[in-house]
C-alpha cells in the first residue's frame, strides 16, 4: 500500500517547551490576536489559520469516556500519562526509520506478520501545526482499539518499523471525519486503522 512518511528536518521543532517556558505563553484561542502579534504572523496567513484550528481543536469536549488533553511541555506530558495510566508505568511506542534512503511516498509491502501489542489503555499524541511543539493526546481504557508492530519494506528497499492503531468503536466519531472522505462509509461503519507519523507517540500501558 501507498503510505507517506514525514520525515524530521531542521524547519520543524522536535522538542517540548519546559514548563516555565510553555506557561509564559497564552494557549488559549480568546488570546489569539496577542498571540499572532507575538509570534509575528498577519491575521490572514497560513500560520493564523494553522494556530486558530489548533487552538480550537484543543478546546473541544471530551465525547462520551475518551480521554483528552493537549500537552505544551515535557512536564505536562508526564502528568498527563500519571493522570491516565496512575501508578502504571507507560511505555511509549514509535514509528522508526530503519534505512538512510528514506523516501517520502512509496508503496510499502508488509514483510512479517503484524505484532498484536497486548494493552487494553493507551494514548496517542499527534503533533500539531503551531509555533512550538504541542501534542494533541487522546485515549480510551478498555478494549476499544488494537494496536500493531508493522514491519514494512519500500519499493526502494526501505526498512520502517511502525506503529499501527485500529479503532474498532467509530460510532461517536464526526460524520465529516477524513478516515470516512477517504475510505467511505459513516460513523459506527466499522473499524479504522492508520499508521501512526513518525514524530506521533503512542503511550500504552
Amino acid at each position: 500500500m501507498p503510505i507517506y512518511f514525514a520525515s524530521n528536518d531542521d524547519s520543524t521543532p522536535t522538542h517540548l517547551l519546559s514548563k516555565t517556558q510553555a506557561d509564559s505563553i497564552p494557549f488559549s484561542s480568546s488570546k489569539l490576536p496577542y498571540l499572532l502579534e507575538y509570534f509575528q504572523f498577519s491575521n490572514t496567513s497560513s500560520q493564523a489559520k494553522a494556530m486558530e484550528t489548533t487552538l480550537r481543536q484543543c478546546e473541544l469536549k471530551s465525547i462520551g469516556d475518551e480521554f483528552k488533553r493537549c500537552v505544551t511541555s515535557l512536564e505536562s506530558m508526564m502528568d498527563m500519562t500519571q493522570e491516565f495510566f496512575g501508578s502504571v508505568k507507560p511505555k511509549v511506542l514509535t514509528t522508526k526509520i530503519l534505512s538512510s534512503n528514506h523516501t517520502l511516498y512509496q508503496n510499502y509491502t508488509l514483510v512479517e506478520k503484524p505484532l498484536e501489542v497486548n494493552t487494553s489503555e493507551m494514548v496517542a499524541c499527534h503533533t500539531m501545526a503551531y509555533p512550538y511543539m504541542v501534542y494533541y493526546c487522546h485515549g480510551h481504557k478498555g478494549h476499544m482499539t488494537r494496536i500493531f508492530k508493522l514491519a514494512l519494506g519500500g519499493d526502494n528497499n526501505e526498512r520502517i518499523e511502525s506503529i499501527s492503531v485500529c479503532h474498532k468503536d467509530t460510532s461517536m466519531w464526526d460524520a465529516d471525519h477524513v478516515a470516512f472522505r477517504l475510505l467511505g462509509g459513516y460513523p459506527g461503519s466499522g473499524p479504522v486503522c492508520h499508521v501512526i507519523p513518525i514524530d506521533n507517540l503512542v503511550w500504552v500501558a
